[in-house]
């Protein structure tokens, strides 16, 4: 079975799929290095929202769209504690940051009705 054929089998598999692009994709990851790069890494949240955003509206489980309704400023006070017990702690608590930035997304991930 050929690449091609497992991916359009996967749609039909639960009604679970993604159809996100590689165009979109691209556009994404440009703009997420400029917003980084650009505001010295506190546009990261905004960043983790944008992704957040690209993955829940291109992403279908069980025949159900997902939607992400987390912002920027939301998460903007979490990133700088984190990152402050994460200097203070001299990187460990960085440990901490990853799994509780995943639960964040998570919580503001949604079945869209």
């Amino acid at each position: 079975m050929s690449v091609q054929s497992e991916v359009s089998v996967g749609k039909d598999r639960g009604n679970s799929y993604f159809e996100g692009g590689v165009g979109e994709y691209l556009g994404y990851s440009i703009l997420s290095f400029l917003l980084t790069v650009f505001t010295l890494g506190f546009g990261i949240p905004w960043v983790v929202c944008m992704w957040g955003k690209f993955i829940a509206k291109n992403t279908v489980i069980s025949g159900q769209r997902m939607k992400f309704e987390g912002s920027g400023g939301s998460l903007f006070g979490n990133w700088i504690v984190w990152m402050l017990l994460t200097f203070i702690t001299f990187g460990i608590y960085g440990f901490w940051v990853g799994p509780k930035l995943l639960n964040w997304v998570a919580t503001n991930t949604k079945v869209d009705n």
